[in-house]
């Protein structure tokens, strides 16, 4: 890829029945700006969430439903590469070059797996978790990505893809892009309502705000946000992590910088200012999942753009896949 415009990959797991504001504002929105500026490629990675027990039907929906999301959420199927991780058998295939490159001592070090593997336990934990980042790895690489958007608990696996790309050239032949970490400047970290000292999270519903909840449900969460006895509105995420993260969701759905909504909630208690951030929320989550409805309702139109997404990876994937093959001694089929 050009210098001036690089080639940038992510991903999301469809491991919701909705998307939160967390997703929204610490990845997905930097990904509608960054389609702009860079030949960009966007997957829902269901192969990922099949690493932990799961119902087949659930993740089909969950499936359809996060591709419609990232749509409504302003990607452009027309501007980016948006598809589906299953679709693009290469993942797959590359993903098990890569795994006879990886040492078990190298891949046994991933903190997630350590993480992941202690809460499912050492006998649910399965081989598909373990080998999770090298699959990661294989979809960073198929697509020659200059830069990965990537949240701290990503970095190891992104220092993973890079030493297999600088590995897999060393022995065979340049061949793989040696991607960098993009650190999303702007990107908002959203705590969770009831407990702000833990990031929101889907597996901590209580706290989490997901945007395609009922909108009174959303505003009741907000309204009933964790604060502090000072009674202060003002932005000190150590010393008032919950009006700090309140300040932080109204000023990026309101457009408002905080240091402006400090001043204008000056003398003015926390109920203000939670009625305040829930309709702006609300605001934006309405017509939000007006449009995901819109799209789910229009099953072949959104099958025909993830098809359309599929084939435009594929002709991406598919030539790195064949000089992999070719470079490792693979015989060429028909």
């Amino acid at each position: 890829m050009s210098a001036s415009v690089p080639r940038v990959l992510s991903g999301i797991q469809p491991t919701a029945d909705s998307f939160h504001v967390g997703n929204l504002l610490g990845a997905v929105n930097q990904w509608v700006a960054l389609q702009h500026e860079s030949d960009a490629f966007f997957c829902v990675v269901d192969l990922h969430a099949i690493t932990v027990a799961h119902d087949p039907a659930v993740l089909h929906r969950r499936t359809l439903e996060s591709y419609a999301q990232l749509l409504a959420a302003g990607l452009d199927p027309d501007v980016a590469t948006v598809f589906v991780q299953s679709h693009v058998p290469e993942h797959s295939q590359l993903q098990w070059v890569l795994g006879c490159l990886t040492g078990m001592g190298e891949a046994s070090r991933m903190t997630q797996f350590k993480d992941k593997s202690q809460k499912a336990g050492a006998q649910s934990a399965s081989v598909g978790l373990f080998t999770y980042p090298i699959l990661q790895a294989a979809d960073i690489l198929l697509y020659s990505a200059d830069e990965v958007p990537v949240g701290e608990d990503q970095r190891q696996h992104l220092e993973l893809s890079r030493d297999l790309a600088e590995r897999f050239n060393a022995r065979f032949g340049e061949t793989f892009t040696v991607p960098r970490t993009r650190v999303m400047h702007g990107a908002a970290k959203i705590l969770d309502l009831q407990d702000p000292s833990a990031k929101m999270s889907k597996s901590l519903p209580g706290g989490c705000a997901f945007l395609l909840e009922e909108p009174r449900v959303i505003a009741k969460k907000i309204k009933s946000a964790v604060t502090d006895s000072d009674a202060v509105v003002r932005y000190d995420l150590q010393a008032k992590p919950g009006v700090s993260n309140l300040l932080t969701l109204l000023s990026a759905f309101s457009g408002t910088p905080v240091v402006e909504l400090e001043a204008e909630f000056a003398g003015r208690g926390y109920g203000d200012l939670k009625s305040a951030t829930a309709d702006a929320v609300v605001a934006y989550a309405e017509p939000f999942a007006a449009r995901t409805r819109e799209l789910l309702q229009a099953p072949d139109h959104l099958a025909a753009l993830m098809r359309d997404g599929a084939e435009r990876a594929r002709a991406v994937a598919a030539p790195l896949l064949a000089r992999v093959y070719e470079r490792i001694g693979f015989v060429a089929g028909a």
